[in-house]
């Protein structure tokens, strides 16, 4: 027997019984006001998480027992190219591209799962970011 196409089938399957049985929210409770972009996490995230919006890295604030959402502030409306990255956690989609509406900002479900990615000591800390100018970046309880 050839399971060829069955399997991404069974793939996006379980990616969607996935999301229909967790509890995070697919729609903001409340409209996210312009120029703001919240990246809404299916697990909590420990960080560090990095962001690298149009090729520069911007200064994330960090939340000591985790977060649920990412909240980038300040955007200009149009489009946008950016990264999402962390040294414990894998996300999906982790780079690709906004697109900002003059009146409304955008909601975004990224899937997370635990990867740490060092295995013996400590990690090695992160460079300070650069970041653009009027932009913030938080993570979110």
């Amino acid at each position: 027997m050839k399971f060829h196409s069955a399997i991404p089938a069974l793939v996006l399957l379980g990616a969607a019984s996935f999301l229909g049985c967790s509890k995070v929210p697919l729609t903001p409770s409340k409209p996210i006001p312009a120029g703001t972009v919240v990246f809404r996490f299916t697990r909590t995230v420990k960080g560090p998480v990095e962001i690298t919006v149009d090729g520069a890295r911007l200064p994330v604030q960090q939340l000591p027992k985790g977060a649920t959402s990412l909240h980038v502030k300040g955007l200009s409306t149009g489009k946008h190219r950016y990264f999402l990255t962390s040294q414990r956690e894998t996300f999906s989609p982790d780079q690709g591209e906004l697109d900002l509406a003059a009146d409304k900002g955008i909601y975004q479900v990224t899937l997370t799962q635990l990867l740490d990615s060092v295995l013996y000591g400590k990690p090695d800390p992160l460079p300070t970011a650069e970041g653009l100018p009027g932009v913030t970046a938080t993570l979110v309880k």
